[in-house]
């Protein structure tokens, strides 16, 4: 099943490009500050009844190379078959873009990292007719930023740091780390700021890091003249432990995360659909059908089970 932390440890590369540099760094593997990045379309089905996907896949333009792709997997735990799928989605897209592939591999845990580093060998009577070499990434060469200098300098990075290491004890080290950074740089960048705060929340979600997120940032002024986090995110909507307060420009960005989800999906999404998620300002209604676009194979699949509910004053019908 598609989870929220399952979409934001690949998702990064799509929206934050610039931490793909400082990933290949981890890996020893060379790569130009000035590359151009392109999403690619992720639908590597043929014209066969089974539906394949990659995660993410991207085209690389180094300056001082020639164009590969680039294909990114998260992978939460050792799923039989998988390394099947993987060689295939290599030489699908070699055979369908005309160019090399590389595979990188997101995980939060160091058994499914070294299970995922491979090699992974289809042939048989000691011949190898194709071998699969992943690049992974995650606990064991994600580095732990704990530092708020540091992570300011690549938020990027420090973001993917914390859903890595979201199972660890490290985690809350991060968190504090990447808060102290996001009220410096709401001074300067407040839309860029919003971005990581609402990123981590959506996919770090209602796990123990995602509770220690919420916490932080109950504590801080995030947002300098309009009071705390818990003032104006949490506090005026907080019952039974459930967070519904509402952060000016919230919904907005919440919205273009549903509506990104569709598109790398490949899920066309009419105008009245659109202007329906646009137009929301519920976050509890926007967070459901966040969690369903995940899965959605129709805009309409968003709002299953509603039409018998009365809309609330906040959900435009």
């Amino acid at each position: 099943m598609v989870t929220q932390a399952h979409e934001g440890m690949h998702r990064i590369f799509q929206e934050r490009p610039e931490v793909l540099a400082p990933v290949f760094g981890v890996l020893g593997f060379p790569f130009s500050a000035k590359a151009t990045v392109d999403a690619v379309t992720t639908d590597v089905t043929e014209a066969r009844p089974l539906e394949r996907r990659v995660d993410t896949v991207l085209r690389i333009g180094p300056s001082d190379g020639e164009d590969f792709l680039l294909a990114i997997e998260s992978q939460s735990k050792r799923v039989p078959g998988k390394e099947a799928s993987w060689a295939y989605y290599v030489a699908f897209l070699q055979a369908k873009y005309g160019l090399p592939v590389l595979l990188l591999v997101v995980c939060q845990d160091r058994a499914t990292a070294k299970w995922a580093a491979g090699p992974f060998d289809c042939g048989t009577r000691d011949w190898t007719a194709q071998r699969t070499y992943p690049l992974v990434v995650g606990p064991d060469n994600l580095p732990v930023i704990i530092d708020a200098r540091t992570a300011a300098k690549n938020l990027p990075l420090a973001v993917l740091s914390a859903l890595a290491h979201a199972r660890s004890t490290d985690c809350g080290a991060i968190l504090e780390a990447i808060s102290s950074a996001l009220q410096e740089l709401q001074e300067t960048d407040p839309e860029t700021a919003g971005y990581f705060f609402d990123f981590l929340e959506i996919n770090l979600g209602n796990t123990p890091a995602g509770e220690q997120w919420k916490e932080i940032m109950s504590f801080v002024s995030y947002f300098p003249g309009r009071g705390t986090v818990r003032e104006t995110a949490y506090l005026e909507g907080k019952a039974e432990g459930k967070i519904e307060g509402k952060i000016e420009g919230k919904a907005e960005d919440r919205a273009s995360l549903i509506l990104r989800v569709l598109e790398l999906h490949g899920v066309p999404v009419p105008e009245d659909v659109r202007e329906r998620i646009a137009s929301c300002t519920d976050l509890d209604v926007l967070a459901r059908w966040f969690d369903r676009s995940l899965t959605a194979t129709a805009a309409e699949e968003l709002f299953a089970e509603e039409q018998e509910v009365p809309a609330s004053g906040s959900e435009q019908a």
